[in-house]
């Protein structure tokens, strides 16, 4: 068992239940879901109000966790793993979600910051006391036409799939730089990326 020191929790935000599966709001599942098969995580478990399952990453022990209480309890979840495992929360907890404020495709890394009207992660900050953990938002844009709530829970387009798909393999990629070689290099290395860049 590796120390706390090197053991991360890592949250990606969504709703449960099929009719949400593909829908731009569960985008965090979708990383959590990719690094769990790249890691060969076995399986998934119900706990701390969530799916849980723990796994390896270089030298880290992980801990991957997709909180099933709803977007806006998602703190319940995240608080009650990060407690049970004594995480340090403003270094080894990494939220993952959506962002509407970024364009389509693009990921954002972040040392803290506020909730940005995210009801996840205003949910944990309430629950973890602090806004100084980790983030990587994936950027979903916004529709003219669609309202805010009604688009983010849309599945996602057959024309877009491709560029999300891509989006989740970045995001993922950010994670592994920012477990291996720390957040601000994994800041310098994706934060300028365009979703088109390779």
């Amino acid at each position: 068992m590796s120390s706390n020191s090197t053991r991360f929790l890592l949250v990606g935000l969504g709703n449960p239940g099929p009719q949400y599966e593909n829908t731009r709001h569960n985008i965090g599942f979708k990383v959590i879901d990719a690094l769990a098969e790249k890691w060969r995580a076995d399986g998934f478990s119900k706990k701390f109000k969530g799916l849980f399952v723990e796994s390896s990453w270089k030298d880290h022990k992980v801990l991957l966790l997709k909180p099933q209480t709803y977007m806006n309890l998602s703190g319940e979840s995240v608080r009650e793993a990060a407690q049970f495992f004594k995480i340090p929360v403003e270094s080894h907890v990494v939220v993952v979600s959506d962002d509407l404020d970024l364009p389509p495709g693009s990921i954002r890394l972040r040392k803290s910051g506020g909730s940005g009207g995210h009801n996840g992660l205003k949910s944990i900050t309430e629950m973890l006391g602090t806004e100084g953990y980790p983030r990587l938002r994936l950027g979903i844009g916004r529709s003219s036409t669609v309202p805010t709530e009604n688009y983010v829970l849309m599945s996602i387009p057959e024309t877009e799939k491709k560029l999300y798909a891509q989006a989740v393999l970045t995001a993922s990629e950010a994670i592994e730089t920012l477990l291996t070689e720390g957040i601000e290099k994994a800041m310098s290395l994706f934060n300028k990326r365009s979703p088109n860049e390779p």
